[in-house]
């Protein structure tokens, strides 16, 4: 088969243009190719052509959208994960999660119950401090999957992310100096224990304080370290 050139594959790739709303994203550059036939360095260099026109922008790591590129482009992800500081990642746990555990208390059938049940458990087992962080990122997390909402999930895995980054960690292991795994297993784990029992009693208001309350032992623990 003979080599396909920009021009040829033009008209074709107008066609993916013209499928997609403005601001939605092309698909994937390795599944074009496959579409269109041609190689992937021929594929760029009509989408070259389509970006000085103005048809399309492209964002490293993002990908490829249809439209003029937005005057103001919000940062990338990693810089405001490396920009945030533990007293940022409360904040933003404080007011996300109360709302994810009503949520789950609206939502959670017998099967939701038994397995947040199960990551308690795991909790009260966890015998230093990576099982001890790695047990209650998996709670939370358990929590948002509950919504099946994938916006709500996806915050909660955004979160996570940022809490495995150094600062975050360099504060939790002085915390943990000071307060010991004991502090996980009975006085946390309790409290994850409060929040699925007023889950499995379909209690919204008590599930959002009792996160509430448990988020704020968090942070205290973490201020008095500071």
């Amino acid at each position: 088969m003979p080599r396909r050139s920009a021009a040829d594959i033009y008209p074709e790739i107008l066609e993916v243009l013209n499928d997609l709303a403005p601001g939605e994203r092309f698909p994937a550059e390795r599944d074009l190719v496959k579409i269109l036939a041609c190689s992937r360095q021929t594929l760029r260099s009509c989408l070259t052509m389509l970006e000085k026109d103005g048809a399309i922008w492209r964002h490293v790591g993002q990908g490829t959208f249809r439209g003029p590129r937005p005057r103001h482009l919000p940062m990338r992800d990693t810089l405001l994960i490396e920009g945030a500081t533990p007293p940022d990642v409360m904040q933003a746990r404080m007011l996300l999660e109360p709302m994810v555990a009503a949520e789950a208390a609206r939502l959670a059938d017998a099967s939701d119950v038994a397995l947040l049940r199960e990551k308690v458990g795991a909790g009260r087992r966890a015998r230093d401090r990576a099982d001890c962080e790695q047990a209650d990122d998996v709670f939370h997390r358990a929590l948002a999957q509950i919504s099946g909402n994938p916006i709500l999930v996806g915050f909660l895995n955004y979160l996570s992310g940022v809490r495995r980054r150094v600062a975050w960690q360099r504060e939790w292991e002085r915390t943990y100096r000071r307060i010991g795994t004991q502090a996980f297993q009975t006085l946390h784990s309790d409290q994850h224990e409060r929040i699925v029992d007023a889950i499995e009693q379909q209690d919204p208001e008590g599930a959002s304080a009792f996160m509430t309350e448990h988020l704020e032992t968090i942070r205290a623990d973490m201020s008095e370290t500071g």
